[in-house]
């Protein structure tokens, strides 16, 4: 009996374990697929928001005083307002940060059809290699585009990797924040804000910040805080312009 049981039980896990390498392989193809067809299903839905929306712009010569201060600029946002902010650039030679996840180069793949420019990096990992891509695409004529809390939060907490782009590339940083009406929030680290069709959106700008590449760090943490309380104020001014709630308050400030 004994020799029986053990033959059995040997058998049994000869069995598993081809079914665990064939669920293995299945969602590894699951997920080539999704990664495949996903971003076409995005690109299609963000062209038909920008047919369907009634876009407001508040403030957007700010954009045209940032240009004259420095010829290039920093377009400045909160990760959960990303979705719509291709519509906040008036220009096509913009350059954008993605993290080196899978997510973010499905976004990658939409953005570069929507004729952006890509670099790759995080405040996590290869966050200084994606620094000296941006700063040679703005020595080509390129703005730039960041999400300061991005890609994996704190939310709504601005990392220093904007302030160091603004000091060594001498552009200034324009924050923004956007709203729409009707939305739903994505159940993600940030609660990503997604416009529905047939709504309506705002952008909100304000004026231009500058870091002087001389600033100390205490002078850069001062303005790592303008831009964190700035981006704030336009996002919730949005948010109020539109008729929505507004977001929950970082973590920290809720405590």
């Amino acid at each position: 009996m004994g020799a029986t049981s053990c033959g059995l039980a040997y058998a049994g896990a000869s069995a598993v374990q081809p079914v665990g390498d064939a669920l293995a392989k299945s969602r590894k193809l699951s997920r080539r697929i999704v990664e495949a067809i996903a971003p076409f299903v995005g690109y299609a839905y963000l062209k038909t928001l920008r047919l369907t929306l009634r876009l407001e712009y508040r403030n957007r010569d700010a954009l045209a005083r940032a240009r004259e201060i420095a010829g290039q600029y920093i377009l400045s946002f909160w990760h959960s307002r990303f979705v719509m902010m291709r519509y906040a650039y008036p220009d096509r030679r913009l350059v954008v940060l993605h993290s080196e996840h899978g997510d973010a180069r499905m976004v990658a793949r939409m953005m570069r059809w929507s004729g952006l420019a890509q670099a790759w990096g995080s405040s996590s990992r290869g966050g200084a290699q994606g620094v000296r891509q941006i700063l040679r695409l703005v020595k080509d004529g390129h703005d730039v585009g960041l999400t300061p809390d991005g890609p994996r939060g704190p939310r709504r907490r601005v990392q220093p990797g904007v302030i160091a782009v603004a000091r060594l590339s001498g552009k200034p940083i324009v924050p923004v924040g956007f709203s729409a009406r009707p939305f739903r929030r994505l159940r993600s680290w940030d609660g990503t804000l997604l416009p529905l069709p047939f709504g309506r959106g705002i952008y909100v700008y304000g004026e231009p910040i500058i870091v002087p590449r001389g600033a100390d760090e205490t002078e850069q943490e001062r303005l790592r805080a303008v831009l964190e309380d700035e981006l704030d104020r336009l996002t919730d001014e949005a948010d109020r312009a539109i008729g929505i709630p507004l977001e929950a308050p970082r973590v920290e400030d809720a405590a």
